[in-house]
Order: structure tokens, then C-alpha cells, then sequence
């Protein structure tokens, strides 16, 4: 057995000191009062004398003392090996994404899916992208899911400022920040845009090993645009009515990934993630040695508080003598 912090059990020096004083104390408050009006003060029914009780006290707090300082039994070192899974996940913010047909809009949909999706893949490092016509990185790669989802809570309409919706651009910017890896899994949110081939991209996601996720968010009904402006109109002064794009299947089911249609069950984020790991595999990362230890402190601890216990419980009885 091996203390954790052993420089804390010098405190147990300062035990007998304590014994003095108290003792020193007891002694003081009878020469304050008479004998007869002393006996009265300390006459009391209990089962513990003054110096048994101030026995025990100090024996609890020995024992307090010995479970700060953190006894273990320890049993070597171990090596680990961290597997992890590094994702990119882009938001489509093109003007479409506030389409009214989902609720609340398109884009708030995909953030809430995104809180899913990190409550569901606990092993990945996520970084996170926002696009349009051109890409702008929101976050790197990091475990840090809780910067991630302030990052993503407080995405709004202030961030479209562009038209048009460009898939090359999430996917050279996944190049980048996975340009070390062999298979790169990208997660887009998006409606599909306006582009009805994707053969371009396609070759790009190829040549690179970008394997796509599609979480395709729209209907086939469509919707309207709306901004802190009120709905977009076209040059004539009509409503836009922006649809589902359905040819961006085709981007993630020729790159080895999955298209996957939006839906409100809270499951289909579990779903996406057995996807990925089943498509992307997870890369060993830098090993590190950690110490096995049993821990002990919790012997001592109960003792001293059953101590604490017995000897706050019943008061002292009188006693003929100080002790």
C-alpha cells in the first residue's frame, strides 16, 4: 500500500497538540466554578466520559486524515491505446435552409440533429463547417463537445450573407483538415441546393477518399424562404418556393457514404453515427500509460465518520474526575 499525498499525513503531528489543548481546556473551565457547580454543569446521562468522547474525536480525525492522503494498492502500469473517429460535419446556411417547410426551418432542424449526433458518438473528434457558396471553418477538430454545441447553438441568419450553395466547398475544406487520413468520413446538412449534377464533386470525394453523409433536410412540397427581412422574393415580386434537391443522393451513395432523409425521430442520429464507423475506420491514436490503483480511502473515511458519529451521539456522562 502507497499513499497518493503523503506529505498530507503530517497533519496527523498536530493530533497530540490538539489532546494538550483540549485537555488544558477542561482543566481551565473547572478552576472557573466551584466544585459543586462544575459537577452540575457535566452531570449528564450518557455512556461516554469527556475523555473517551475526546478519544474518539481525535482518532476520527486520524482517520480523516489518512483518507485525504489517499492510500492505494498499486498494481503497475497499464498502456492505453485511444481509437477515435475524425469527422467533419458541414451545415448547409444558403437562404434555402430557412425554408419553412420543416419546423421550425431547415437549418434549426439540422442543429438539433447535431446535439444528437454528439450525444450518439462520444468517440469522435468533430470538427464543424458552415457553407454556402464558399466554406468558413466554425470549429477544428476537438473532443470539446461542449465549445462544439455553443459554436453550433448560436448559428442564425447572420451568418448568410451568400447565395447559392456550393458542395465542392465542404468538401476541399474536409481535405484539409483531414489531409492525413486515408479515409475521410464528411457529414453534410443540407437541402440538396440547386444542383443537379454532381459529378464533379463525386470525383473530388474520390480521389481524395471523402466518403459523403448526406442528412437531407426538405420536402418534395417545398417551402418559403424567410429572413429577419420577411419571405424572399424573385425579381417579379413572387414568393420563392424552395423544394428537396433529390439528386444529392447520388453524391453520397457514389462516395461510399449514406443519404439518409430527414425525420423526427430521435434515432436516426444513432443510425448515422453505426454508419460512419462502419464506413470510416477509427484510427489509433497517440498511446498513453495510466497507473491501475485500487482504492482505499473509503475504509478510513466510514471509520472516522462512525467515530464522529459514536462520539457526537450520546453527550459526556459526569465524571468524578477530569480526565
Amino acid at each position: 500500500m502507497e499513499f497518493v499525498y503523503p506529505y498530507l499525513l503530517i497533519l496527523l503531528a498536530s493530533l497530540p497538540v490538539l489532546w494538550i489543548l483540549a485537555k488544558k481546556g477542561g482543566e481551565s473551565l473547572r478552576r472557573r466554578f466551584t466544585p459543586e457547580l462544575y459537577r452540575k454543569m457535566v452531570r449528564n446521562s450518557g455512556w461516554l466520559g469527556r475523555g473517551e468522547r475526546r478519544l474518539l474525536l481525535l482518532a476520527a480525525m486520524a482517520l480523516a486524515i489518512v483518507a485525504l492522503a489517499r492510500p492505494v494498492v498499486d498494481r503497475g502500469e497499464i498502456k492505453v491505446e485511444q481509437e477515435t473517429i475524425d469527422l467533419v460535419v458541414a451545415f448547409d446556411i444558403s437562404r434555402s435552409m430557412f425554408s419553412d417547410d420543416v419546423y421550425p426551418n431547415r437549418f434549426e432542424l439540422a442543429k438539433r440533429k447535431f446535439f444528437d449526433l454528439l450525444d450518439v458518438m462520444k468517440d469522435a473528434r468533430i470538427g464543424v463547417i458552415g457553407f454556402s457558396s464558399r466554406a468558413f471553418l466554425v470549429s477544428p477538430l476537438t473532443h470539446d463537445f461542449a465549445s462544439l454545441g455553443y459554436l453550433v447553438k448560436h448559428m442564425g441568419l447572420e451568418y448568410v450573407s451568400l447565395k447559392g450553395t456550393d458542395m465542392m466547398a465542404p468538401l476541399e475544406v474536409t481535405q484539409t483538415l483531414l489531409k492525413d487520413r486515408d479515409k475521410k468520413a464528411l457529414l453534410i446538412f443540407t437541402d440538396g441546393g440547386d444542383t443537379k449534377d454532381f459529378s464533379k464533386e463525386i470525383e473530388y470525394a474520390r480521389r481524395h477518399g471523402i466518403r459523403v453523409f448526406v442528412y437531407a433536410i426538405g420536402t418534395k412540397k417545398g417551402g418559403v424562404m424567410k429572413t429577419q427581412n420577411g419571405v424572399i422574393r424573385d425579381e417579379n415580386g413572387d414568393i420563392v418556393i424552395t423544394r428537396l434537391n433529390p439528386a444529392v443522393k447520388e453524391l453520397a451513395q457514389k462516395t461510399g457514404g449514406v443519404y439518409m432523409p430527414f425525420s423526427l425521430s430521435s434515432g436516426d442520429m444513432r443510425q448515422m453515427a453505426e454508419a460512419i464507423r462502419q464506413r470510416v475506420q477509427a484510427q489509433k491514436r497517440k498511446s498513453h500509460t495510466i497507473r491501475d490503483r485500487e482504492e482505499l480511502f473509503y475504509y478510513p473515511l466510514a471509520l472516522s465518520l462512525l467515530l464522529f458519529w459514536g462520539a457526537w451521539i450520546s453527550p459526556p456522562r459526569r465524571r468524578g474526575e477530569m480526565t
